[in-house]
């Protein structure tokens, strides 16, 4: 969230009209009763419920919670081309936080590789930063992005080359241009469709993958389901896991979009505080609620994808 400067869109429910970065202000509204640690980080995830975490520089603690929310989020996916270790070539992520966060250009010409939804708002804010955006440039037959984003880079100037991928970056010390070139319907390049581009940056937003770490490390059961990122833990339909204490929300269960992430932190908290006793009307309205709203986003084309890869996990053992 701290990274996304455009307004979200859709409905007042899931803060249309406000820009990414205000919404935790939005969302840390009446919070008075949490405590919040920043700069703090959880190392370990034991059997016997005990989480480890470092704070600062050094500090070390242990925590034994009743319940935990992992919501831990996603990394980013590479790819393997020649040139792909030549400084110049980034993450959308470290894009967005180069530019965002710390006010950092990275270079002057970027190609984009994807077009999803991450490919398509960095390349906007790319362009809202005076930085030349040469290309986008996506594998598949059609753009991922919602066409709302993608008609402001239309807009721009900046073509989007379906059926295109990155063959090569050049450079000697860092990224000087870079070799795009056309796909067959088999996923292979077509000889003599290669083109060079001059660049200086490489944008790599090809997909991203949940971050199941201290998961994996007590036990969660979990199953590989390329629709939803790859490796993404069993849960029921209150995103309880495997492990009774332990619940999931946002990119950890699945990656999605953010305004799923938003909805599913307050199911998981809320079902949570019903296993611990909290009142079970109120939380059961509010479940009911988030439920309801995760089917409304989940909806249309855009949504298949990812309704396929829910129902995969669908017979799953979710009791440890």
């Amino acid at each position: 969230m701290v990274k996304q400067t455009h307004k979200f869109f859709g409905s007042r429910e899931h803060h249309a009209g406000v820009r990414g970065i205000d919404i935790p202000n939005l969302l840390l509204e009446n919070q008075d009763k949490v405590k919040i640690m920043s700069n703090t980080t959880i190392i370990g995830c034991y059997e016997d419920g005990v989480l480890t975490a470092v704070t600062g520089e050094d500090h070390y603690f242990k925590i034994k919670p009743q319940r935990v929310v992992f919501a831990t989020g996603a990394s980013e996916k590479f790819l393997a081309f020649p040139g792909n270790d030549l400084p110049g070539v980034y993450g959308a992520g470290a894009v967005q936080t180069l530019m965002n966060q710390y006010g950092v250009v990275p270079g002057k010409r970027v190609l984009m590789i994807g077009a999803g939804n991450i490919g398509i708002i960095v390349s906007y804010q790319l362009l809202q930063a005076g930085i030349h955006v040469a290309a986008v440039v996506e594998a598949a037959p059609n753009i991922g992005a919602y066409l709302v984003h993608a008609s402001k880079l239309a807009r721009g100037g900046v073509p989007i080359l379906t059926r295109h991928t990155i063959v090569e970056a050049k450079g000697t010390d860092s990224v000087q241009s870079a070799v795009i070139a056309q796909l067959d319907e088999d996923w292979q390049v077509i000889p003599g469709t290669e083109k060079e581009l001059e660049v200086d940056v490489v944008c790599l937003a090809v997909g991203l993958s949940p971050v199941l770490d201290l998961l994996s490390q007590i036990g969660c059961r979990r199953k590989f389901i390329p629709e939803l990122g790859g490796d993404v833990p069993f849960r029921d339909k209150q995103l309880k896991t495997s492990i009774d204490w332990i619940y999931v929300a946002g990119d950890t269960a699945g990656v999605e979009e953010a305004s799923v992430a938003m909805v599913e932190g307050r199911l998981a908290g809320a079902a949570a505080a019903a296993q611990l006793g909290a009142d079970s009307t109120e939380a059961g309205k509010i479940i009911a609620s988030c439920q309801a709203s995760l089917d409304s986003l989940r909806r249309g084309p855009v949504g298949a994808k990812i309704r396929a890869g829910i129902a995969k996990l669908e017979g799953g053992c979710c009791n440890a």
